[in-house]
């Protein structure tokens, strides 16, 4: 879970709680593709879309603007043929019936009718801000219903250590409060 990730790093990891998830109920896992676009213009994402690889979660700092979306179902389906993990937009989204029923993690800040420019300029795999939070190509995206983490690769493995250490602690404690009626 990405709180018990969270916690074992320093509970600072997270993205601002206004990035939400869209729909999907299951786990965003994948490194980051970036992707840094002007507001409400989405020209460099159309080139992402073509230039991440299977399992990178393309990540876009559009500037938490959210007066225009900057992909809809259109955009989202052709990413995910392409097994693209997953999309994260610090700006809004369009088609969010469509986008809840898809198959797909996705994270925005909001959503609105009102479709993006394609005038660019733009950026690709470079640090952006997502959320209040620095994202580097590769960092490592993990998301559920509680938010979004990004994890330095060279943290990955102490954090992966801690976490599962976290989870044995909770399902003793879980087990003692369910056999035993005591919490800690």
């Amino acid at each position: 879970p990405v709180a018990n990730i969270d916690d074992n790093m320093g509970r600072i990891a997270a993205v601002d709680a206004a990035i939400e998830p869209i729909g999907y109920k299951g786990q965003l896992l994948g490194t980051a593709f970036t992707v840094r676009v002007p507001q409400g213009d989405n020209l460099m994402f159309h080139a992402a879309m073509d230039l991440a690889k299977p399992g990178d979660v393309i990540v876009i700092d559009a500037g938490g603007f959210t007066d225009r979306a900057i992909f809809g179902e259109l955009m989202a389906t052709y990413c995910k043929v392409r097994g693209v993990a997953g999309l994260v937009v610090d700006g809004a989204i369009r088609d969010q019936e469509a986008l809840c029923e898809m198959d797909m993690p996705i994270y925005a800040k909001s959503t609105t009718p009102n479709g993006p420019y394609k005038n660019g300029p733009g950026e690709i795999n470079v640090p952006v801000v997502i959320g209040g939070r620095v994202v580097r190509p590769g960092d490592i995206l993990v998301g559920d219903q509680d938010g979004l983490i990004v994890i330095p690769p060279e943290q990955a493995q102490e954090v992966l250590e801690k976490t599962r250490a976290t989870m044995e602690k909770e399902a003793k404690i879980m087990e003692d409060i369910l056999t035993k009626g005591t919490y800690i």
